[in-house]
């Protein structure tokens, strides 16, 4: 983490200032806590990330095997104990997500080329900005290219595999922290460049429009999605089509861009495994609030 996003990032339960304890830093903090005097609550920073999560007894819940990992990586006594105390407070019964969410963290990086993260970048290119958010961020790779046109860039995703990688690129104009897109760490800190890329089958879709609304009074927003909503008992309980997206981005006086008014189908795709190929059509909206 870099000690300058403290300018940016707050308790995301109570939206209060955090203080750093610093265990270990070299170019950037690698081991500490953040701290919020206000409601007393500990957000642990190991191997360079901030998990900046509400509950991280739910968190690691979740992600049993990832807390042992953690746990390893850690060296400060202090932050050891805290990730055990966390780890024995668990809820037994609870599917672990931590090899689902490494897995994914691979197949990311070894699809980074795909022609829909080329067409983003040619969008990007044409897009001045000073402080920019991507949600959903993943390994950074929109991020990184975010990072060329934007003074401040940030990240945020639930995968602390993800976030790992992302701050593996060493970028100094960009910082990436574990965190939920609805109960975000910034605030009332306002953005000019907002993404979400792929992102409204696994968080509410109106939720995450209105939340990226008052994170905005004027810039650009890219929003995308395959519409690929049916996830079991994991799926979002309000969809949107393509029509609805943009009424919806409408809502909150942003504008559309004349070439993204209408549905786009921009190949994605996926190399699972060897034999294994995901095929997604993504529709883009670039959107602009003035």
């Amino acid at each position: 983490m870099h000690q300058s996003s403290l300018n940016f990032i707050f308790c995301v339960r109570c939206n209060g200032a955090l203080e750093l304890d610093v265990f270990s830093c070299s170019d950037e903090i690698k081991e500490g806590f953040l701290l919020c005097k206000k409601c007393d609550i500990l957000y642990p920073i190991v191997s360079g990330v901030a998990i900046l999560w509400n509950d991280f007894v739910s968190y690691l819940s979740s992600r049993k095997e990832l807390g042992g990992q953690l746990l390893n990586e850690a060296k400060n006594s202090k932050l050891k104990s805290h990730i055990k105390k966390t780890l024995s407070k668990v809820e037994k019964n609870v599917e672990d997500q931590t090899l689902i969410e490494k897995r994914w963290a691979t197949i990311y990086q070894n699809n980074s080329k795909s022609k829909f993260y080329s067409k983003i970048k040619s969008i990007l290119k044409q897009i001045q900005s000073d402080v920019s958010l991507e949600h959903g961020c993943s390994i950074g790779t929109i991020s990184e290219q975010m990072a060329k046109t934007s003074k401040q860039v940030f990240g945020i995703d639930k995968s602390f595999f993800a976030i790992k990688a992302a701050k593996e690129k060493k970028l100094s104009n960009a910082d990436f922290f574990v965190a939920d897109s609805l109960l975000h760490p910034f605030a009332n800190q306002k953005f000019d460049l907002i993404l979400a890329l792929n992102l409204l089958e696994i968080i509410e879709p109106i939720d995450l429009i209105k939340t990226i609304s008052s994170q905005m009074q004027k810039g650009h927003l890219i929003i995308s999605d395959p519409y690929d909503f049916d996830r079991g008992k994991n799926s979002v309980k309000r969809t949107v089509n393509e029509k609805e997206l943009r009424d919806e981005i409408k809502k909150y006086s942003f504008t559309i861009s004349s070439d993204t008014k209408k549905e786009s189908f921009i190949p994605w795709n996926l190399q699972i495994a060897k034999r294994t190929e995901l095929k997604y059509l993504v529709d883009v909206v670039v959107a602009k609030k003035l």
